[in-house]
């Protein structure tokens, strides 16, 4: 699946990576990494396909349009998902707030 720029950016931001920590790991220019996600030009399909494999190599997760629009999402592994709800639960009782409507 080719990825837009926008998905590209969002990725990024979910998998904190800089343009250059991706560039890296997808062993592409940073600068064409901000131009695509600038929309100042697109680069060839070899270098969106690494960006992408390098994305989710760090744990993103391309959603294809399905009627809802594109997107992408963090992806968490089954162990990663029980730690989480491990800590979630952790809390001990929950108080009322405080806050006064």
């Amino acid at each position: 699946m080719a990825i837009s720029g926008a998905q590209c950016r969002a990725g990024r931001a979910l998998a904190e990576l800089s343009r250059d920590m991706l560039a890296k790991l997808a062993k592409v220019d940073a600068m064409a990494i901000e131009h695509f996600e600038r929309k100042l030009g697109k680069p060839d399909a070899a270098t969106v396909d690494a960006i992408g494999a390098a994305l989710e190599a760090a744990g993103i997760v391309f959603i294809p349009e399905n009627g809802g629009g594109v997107g992408v999402r963090l992806k968490f592994t089954a162990s990663e998902a029980k730690r989480i709800a491990t800590l979630e639960n952790e809390g001990g009782n929950v108080g009322l707030d405080d806050v006064q409507q």
